[in-house]
Parts: C-alpha cells; sequence; structure tokens
C-alpha cells in the first residue's frame, strides 16, 4: 500500500557540546567585523559535523538504516575532537564556503565514516566519491557578493585563528532530519547511537 507521507531530508551527524558552538558564534563574530560581506551565516545552534547525506528517505528506510548504524558504532570507542583553523571552498580567492577545521583524533572518525559506509552501501546508499573531508560549516557566501566582497573575505578567513582549541569527546553519532524552511533549515534528532568500542 503507498504512502503519502514526505520522504525525510536525512543525514548522519555528530552533535556538537555548547562550548564548542560558542565558540563557532565568536569565530563568526570574527569574520562579520568591517564592512558586511554578502554571507548567509549558519546559526551555531544548528552546525554539526556531517559524517554522511543520506538525501531524501523514505520513513519505512529509517528502521534498517537504524539497524545498520547499531553495527556502524560497535569497536569504535569515544574519541576527542577540537576545532582547527577556518578555510574556505574552493580557496580563500574566491570563498563559496568558510568553514572550520577539526583536528585531534582524526583516525576514529575515518574508521566510523568507513564503517558507515560499509553498512549503508547494501542498503542504496553508495560512497560519496568525494574523499571525506571533515569540517563545520559556518556560513555560504550568496550568489550577489562582488568579487571584492569575496576577496575581503577570504583575506579575513586566511587570518583568522582560532585561538585556544576546545577540545570534545565524541560519544554518539545521531541520524538527524532536516526541515527546509524559508528561514533556513531546522534540524532535529531521529535517533542516536553510542559508541561501544
Amino acid at each position: 500500500m503507498s504512502s503519502n507521507v514526505e520522504p525525510v531530508r536525512a543525514f548522519i551527524a555528530i552533535e556538537l557540546p555548547i562550548q564548542i558552538k560558542a565558540a563557532l558564534a565568536q569565530l563568526q563574530d570574527n569574520l562579520r567585523t568591517g564592512k558586511s560581506v554578502s554571507v548567509r551565516w549558519v546559526d551555531p545552534e544548528g552546525i554539526h559535523l556531517t559524517i554522511k547525506f543520506l538525501g531524501n528517505v523514505d520513513e519505512t528506510e529509517i528502521p534498517p538504516l537504524t539497524k545498520a548504524l547499531s553495527e556502524a558504532v560497535r569497536g569504535v570507542a569515544p574519541f576527542s575532537l577540537q576545532l582547527g583553523d577556518p578555510g574556505a571552498f574552493p580557496n580563500a580567492f574566491a570563498p563559496r564556503v568558510v568553514w572550520v577545521g577539526v583536528e585531534g583524533e582524526i583516525e576514529p572518525l575515518r574508521t566510523l565514516h568507513n564503517n558507515i559506509d560499509c553498512v549503508l552501501t547494501p542498503l542504496g546508499f553508495p560512497p560519496e566519491k568525494r574523499a571525506f573531508s571533515p569540517h563545520l560549516t559556518l556560513g555560504r557566501v550568496r550568489d550577489e557578493a562582488s568579487p571584492n566582497e569575496k576577496r575581503r573575505l577570504g583575506e579575513n578567513v586566511a587570518k583568522l585563528k582560532t585561538g585556544e582549541k576546545t577540545t570534545f569527546i565524541v560519544g554518539s553519532i545521531s541520524l538527524m532530519r532536516s526541515l527546509l524552511t524559508r528561514e533556513g533549515a531546522v534540524y532535529s534528532r531521529l535517533a542516536s547511537f553510542e559508541l561501544c568500542g
């Protein structure tokens, strides 16, 4: 029997503690200084470390997904990460996305990412073609931003350092829902999976 339920826009992420969100808000404030640049800044409350974007998922796919993710966390112990320095995609001369890197125990994070790819591929979620590049998105440059605005923003990004590298422990991953609204995306947790190495 077919259902008229809207598909769920879903992704897998590491949710961030409050002190990390505060540090990210401070970085955004530092980048906002000077002449305003056409950037859509991400609400720090909604910033998370995306491990895998799933796209539109039918609600009937959620139970197999949660079962697979329970398997993916097995054998991975909690680990620590910290904020790196800001950067820009594709580069600082013509930034389109402003982000902050993550440092620390990257190997367990890569293991977790690989485990997730392994358990989700049979469910129809193939691995990304691009290499996994863990980062936290601070903002996206609007199409109407002038070349000068982009250059100034790139210069600010290149000069800015995160400062004191706040460490946080990753003890779980979350299956998240992204609801697109006029004000931006609203995120909610569908399920959480404790790391159990």
